[in-house]
This record gives C-alpha cells, sequence and structure tokens, in this order.
C-alpha cells in the first residue's frame, strides 16, 4: 500500500469506512449523465461493488486505505427513441493508483446494435466517472472522518461536527479581516508587493494540482460551496465569494498562473499568482510566487493562503508535512 500520511498526535484508532464508503459509491455514480447531438447516457444501477475501506490514526499518523472493484450498469437513448445498454467497468479504484491512472472500461452489452453513444460513454461518461470517483476520496477525508483527531498549526485539534459549523467558522474569520463594503475604484495606482511561500505536501504533484482545480476538491477543503472552472480562462470564486480570480496558464501536474484577489480589494485589482509543483520524490514541493498584491494586504495574504489552502489542504486529504 501506499497509503497517504498526515503527522498528528493521537492514540491509536481505526474506523471502517466500508459500508459508508458503499453508499457513498452508488449515490455519486448512480445518475451520472452525458449529453450530445446522438442522444443521451446515464448511469441507471450498481450491479456490483466490491472492497473497502478504513481510517488508521495510528502512532501520530492518518493513514487511508481504500480498494473498489464496481461493475455498473449504463443506458442511452437515441434521438429517434432507440434504447441501448451498456456496461461500466472500474477495477482498480484504490489509495494505490492517482485519479488519472484509474482504469474505466465502458463497452455495449453484445446483443445491442452500434451506436455513436458508446463513443459518448467512453469520453465525456468516463470523465465524469472519474471526477465521481475523485470526489469520493475527497468525501472520505472530510465527512468521514469528522470528529476524528486531526493536526492544526499548534497541535491537535478535533474537527467540527459538521461540515456547516466549519464552513461558518471560515467564513466569519475571513470576514473579520475584510470590509463588506462594496470596493471603491479610486483610480489611483496603488503601491504593490511580491513575495514567495514554499510549501511540502505528502502527495504526488498530479494529484496536488489536481485539488486546485476541481470543483468538488475545492469545495471539500473550503468546506463552503465553491464555483470552479478548472480550464484555462475559467473563473473561479470560493470563501463565500470572498476570494475569486481566473486561471491564466495552465501547465498539467506542473504550473497554475491565475488573477487572484479578496474581494474587497480595490475595483479590478488582481494579484498574479505563480504556482510551481516540483517532485520531490516521496512529496510535493510547492513554491507560490505572488506579485501585485497590495502592500497593506501583505501580511493577510500569507496568512490566508497558508491558513485556507496549506493547512486545509493538509488537513482535508491527509497530505500533512512539516512546515519549513
Amino acid at each position: 500500500m501506499n497509503p497517504l500520511l498526515c503527522n498528528m498526535t493521537a492514540t491509536e484508532t481505526e474506523r471502517d469506512a466500508t459500508n459508508w464508503s458503499s453508499d457513498k459509491l452508488k449515490s455519486l455514480i448512480l445518475g451520472v449523465s452525458v449529453e450530445n447531438e446522438d442522444g443521451s447516457c446515464e448511469v441507471t444501477e450498481v450491479s456490483k461493488l466490491e472492497g473497502e475501506a478504513s481510517i488508521n490514526n495510528r502512532k501520530g499518523k492518518l493513514i487511508f486505505f481504500y480498494e473498489w472493484n464496481l461493475k455498473a450498469t449504463w443506458t442511452g437513448k437515441s434521438k429517434t427513441g432507440v434504447k441501448y445498454k451498456g456496461t461500466i467497468e472500474v477495477p482498480n479504484l484504490s489509495d494505490e493508483n492517482d485519479m488519472d491512472d484509474l482504469d474505466i472500461s465502458v463497452s455495449l452489452n453484445k446483443d445491442e446494435p452500434e451506436t455513436p453513444l458508446t463513443s459518448l460513454m467512453k469520453t465525456k461518461g468516463a470523465e465524469k466517472i472519474r471526477e465521481a470517483l475523485g470526489s469520493y476520496v475527497g468525501f472520505l477525508k472530510t465527512e468521514f472522518t469528522q470528529g476524528m483527531i486531526l493536526p492544526t498549526a499548534n497541535g491537535v485539534a478535533k474537527l467540527q461536527t459538521t461540515s456547516q459549523s466549519k464552513a461558518k467558522l471560515d467564513k466569519t474569520q475571513i470576514s473579520s479581516s475584510s470590509s463588506t463594503a462594496a470596493p471603491v475604484n479610486t483610480g489611483v495606482k496603488i503601491p504593490t508587493c511580491k513575495f514567495s511561500m514554499r510549501e511540502k505536501f505528502l502527495t504526488s504533484p498530479a494529484d496536488l494540482y489536481r485539488v486546485f482545480l476541481n470543483q468538488e476538491m475545492v469545495q471539500a477543503f473550503t468546506h463552503a460551496p465553491a464555483t470552479v472552472d478548472g480550464e484555462r480562462g475559467g473563473k473561479f470564486r470560493l470563501l463565500d465569494g470572498n476570494v475569486f480570480g481566473e486561471f491564466t496558464e495552465l501547465v498539467p501536474d506542473e504550473k497554475i498562473v491565475m488573477k487572484w484577489r479578496y474581494n474587497n480589494w480595490p475595483s479590478e485589482h488582481y494579484a498574479t499568482i505563480s504556482m510551481t509543483f516540483l517532485d520531490r520524490s516521496s512529496e510535493t514541493e510547492l513554491k507560490v510566487e505572488c506579485r501585485g498584491v497590495p502592500d497593506n494586504e501583505e501580511e493577510r495574504t500569507k496568512e490566508g493562503w497558508k491558513r485556507y489552502y496549506f493547512e486545509a489542504i493538509k488537513q482535508t486529504f491527509g497530505y500533512g508535512a512539516r512546515l519549513f
């Protein structure tokens, strides 16, 4: 196994997540649908779901294990009303595999006539299923771990009993340092600064890269609704609208550049945030370079990134590593 580890201090405990995971996987997969000019397809049944999942809090480390083999039925309907049935198989949903390496096999039942809907399910359908299974991993590390002991910057703390209470706390704290009044465009060039931060995460560059671009994963680590269009030119809005911006450059698994701002900054003023993902063998070093941050917002921006990005991602997904 290649479990994800999170540094912490607590007594050894283990929680069986198998039954919870089975229900969660079925709810995420059933109803997944895609459509194009040829017709529509939908996952209508999960016919096999074999495997197990657990979380171990062992001698100061939080370890996630999961291994699943699932089979589902998809039903297609052409624009002319002809119906088709096929099969989806995912044999290797496991903590040992990156989500990009997941095998998703889509086929049309042998007694069915050929249809372009098979191609639709193999492309857009498989991608939606991959996203749904990726969100399962995020939920396993947020919903199911409610009440378990997790680390904070000051030692050990217990997770909020509900995601909603955590979201309220975050919103209150981030709002306390920001003005609720609409930003004013003064037409004056404001003094800005630049700085950089580095942080290590116990995961691969590919997995960490995905965290920033996948809407479900962003919602998981911010514990609040978010809008994220993870493409070049795509916009994002999170933390109850207190942070928003646009992705301007994406180099898969290596680099993300974005326009980024707090909502109370002068109108139309954005900082440029460049994130570089460096492979350090067993961990990933994230280098964050910030340019164009208003001078009087430097400390708040640094603390915001450390708290609402670095620490939140580590606690949510188990990517904990020592600060340096």
